[in-house]
């Protein structure tokens, strides 16, 4: 993975953290920083999964990486808020 990749995955990884967030149901009680850093593990995490189903790399937009991503940030944002919320 390239400079210029890693850094773009975190950008990304800020949108896909807000739009998991807004996907997830429900509130969070979470913090805007909690929410970034899920996104941007989702973004790593979402990328390295549509690499390997061979999704990664097309001509245009990469809608389904897009959507493993935001899936993946949804859920993150779920299960912290869970645990957050139980303390």
């Amino acid at each position: 993975m390239e400079i210029s990749s890693i850094i773009s995955a975190i950008v990304i990884g800020l949108i896909i953290g807000v739009l998991g967030r807004l996907v997830a149901p429900g509130r969070q009680p979470i913090g805007v920083l909690w929410t970034i850093v899920v996104g941007i593990v989702a973004a790593f995490i979402g990328s390295a999964i549509a690499q390997g189903l061979g999704v990664a790399d097309t001509d245009g937009v990469d809608w389904v990486e897009w959507l493993i991503q935001i899936g993946l940030a949804a859920v993150g944002v779920s299960l912290l808020s869970r645990s957050r919320a139980r303390r």
